[in-house]
């Protein structure tokens, strides 16, 4: 069999009347690009005719879900289905331009490993935009990534890297951060948005709060994800050396000024830091264990390695050879 070189991966909800023009549109796109290719479609667990319009549309695999799980969800069950080289992922609503995927594998042939796309003018409602716009503000401080816009769902990237990340949550969306941590080359383009003309939106702040929650959890793995030790642990001794200072003071007033220390809440709020301390530092060694046993499980250390260059071996002569 020829080898895919390109996958194109398309969570659907509710999207029945925008599917078969959405089809049509990457089959253009890719037939232009003159590669082998496939269109794979998650249906995550609609409720009116979307999946019955995808099965009369050909090339396609379609994956049905059985409920709806989410979009990140969606996307994991295609990447796992999906064999190309490269794979390119979008929306459903078209609002993304398949027109644009080779703006994103003409740049990822400059050494990128991920291109996202840029929707510079974007076609949402204010309150979206607004929405948008903090997350963007909150990601460049906690995460630092180097793209304006993780939202955008039409992306590009490299089949092997992507198809070794796990996906949960509201995660999809900081892909291009969690492939920036492993050392991979994050590029972006600029490409065009359209209004939603079919359907509604299923963006909501349920969404904005989740992804928020998954935001800190990248923060964290991007920190502490090799060592979670130095941050309970060195938490704990912190929070235990403020109780034992505090005890001490509290004991030096008893002793040498006499003081009553019956109505003081301080010898509480000591002994309470100094419990919470060797919490913090016993959590921080289970930590350390978890995070090791999941790389062990996962056949991968907290590195990865971008190639090997081997040069020619040298021969050793035995005693006989050499006398």
């Amino acid at each position: 069999m020829n080898e895919i070189e390109i996958s194109v991966v398309v969570p659907v909800y509710n999207e029945e009347g925008n599917v078969k023009e959405l089809h049509q549109k990457i089959v253009t796109a890719c037939e232009g690009l003159h590669k082998s290719y496939e269109i794979i479609f998650i249906d995550d667990g609609s409720t009116d005719r979307t999946a019955s319009e995808c099965r009369s549309l050909k090339p396609l695999t379609l994956i049905e879900l059985r409920k709806n799980f989410g979009q990140t969800a969606a996307f994991d069950a295609g990447f796992k289905k999906s064999q190309g080289k490269i794979i390119i992922t979008m929306d459903g609503d078209l609002q993304n331009d398949p027109a644009d995927i080779p703006k994103l594998l003409k740049k990822m042939k400059d050494g990128y490993d991920v291109v996202s796309g840029w929707r510079y003018r974007r076609k949402d409602p204010l309150s979206k935009k607004i929405f948008s716009r903090t997350a963007d503000k909150l990601r460049k401080i906690l995460l630092k990534d180097k793209i304006h816009d993780s939202g955008c769902s039409l992306k590009a990237y490299d089949g092997e890297a992507l198809r070794q990340v796990d996906l949960f949550g509201e995660m999809h969306r900081f892909i291009p951060a969690l492939l920036e941590l492993d050392g991979y080359n994050i590029g972006e383009v600029k490409v065009s948005h359209h209004p939603r003309i079919h359907g509604v939106t299923k963006y909501n702040w349920r969404r904005s709060v989740k992804g928020f929650v998954d935001m800190i959890f990248i923060w964290f793995w991007r920190k502490y994800a090799s060592r979670p030790l130095h941050f309970f642990g060195g938490s704990g001794i912190l929070l235990g050396m403020i109780g034992t200072g505090i005890l001490i003071w509290m004991a030096i007033l008893k002793i040498v000024y006499g003081a009553s220390l019956s109505e003081k809440i301080w010898p509480l709020i000591g002994v309470l830091f100094m419990v919470i301390g060797v919490q913090f530092f016993i959590f921080g060694v289970l930590m350390d264990v978890v995070i090791k046993n999941y790389y062990k499980l996962h056949n991968r250390m907290n590195y990865t390695v971008k190639e090997v260059h081997q040069q020619e071996k040298g021969i050793s002569l035995g005693d006989n050879e050499s006398s």
